[in-house]
């Protein structure tokens, strides 16, 4: 699982094995893969008029990734509870909000990068993984 994610993660900088932050941590995995898949969303519309377009390579990762996002999506909703479509509205606007200026410290190019590993590595662990470094000491989902 490590192999190429481990290599582009690497490439930006970012320690593998280094200790999560106690806020990604905190997240569940459904939260995890949600704000993964908005961050690259809103990230990869802000990027699509530079030199390091990755719109297709986010397509090509929702295209890959498409069981566990929708998964993940589904899992959010069973935990929300009754109000959950408005609710996971609510949280998948905050977090586009936070991520309409672009990620607090990766570029578009190192972006991606991420986006095409991701679009070319399956499983869910993966996910969870590129999560946990990428959103480091960054704000968790909002809660109920």
């Amino acid at each position: 699982m490590k192999g190429k994610l481990a290599i582009c993660i690497a490439g930006l900088g970012l320690a593998l094995g280094a200790a999560v932050p106690a806020q990604a941590q905190s997240m569940s995995e459904p939260e995890k893969i949600r704000r993964l898949d908005i961050m690259l969303m809103v990230t990869s519309l802000r990027c699509r008029n530079g030199e390091d377009n990755f719109l297709a390579d986010f397509q090509g990762f929702e295209k890959t990734h498409l069981r566990e996002l929708n998964f993940a999506a589904a899992q959010l909703k069973r935990n929300l509870g009754a109000q959950a479509d408005r609710a996971l509205d609510k949280i998948s606007t905050s977090i586009a909000n936070q991520y309409g200026t672009g990620h607090p410290w990766l570029s578009c190019h190192d972006l991606k990068e991420l986006a095409h590993q991701l679009a070319t590595t399956e499983g869910q662990p993966v996910l969870i993984e590129a999560a946990d470094q990428v959103f480091g000491g960054d704000v968790q989902l909002a809660r109920r």
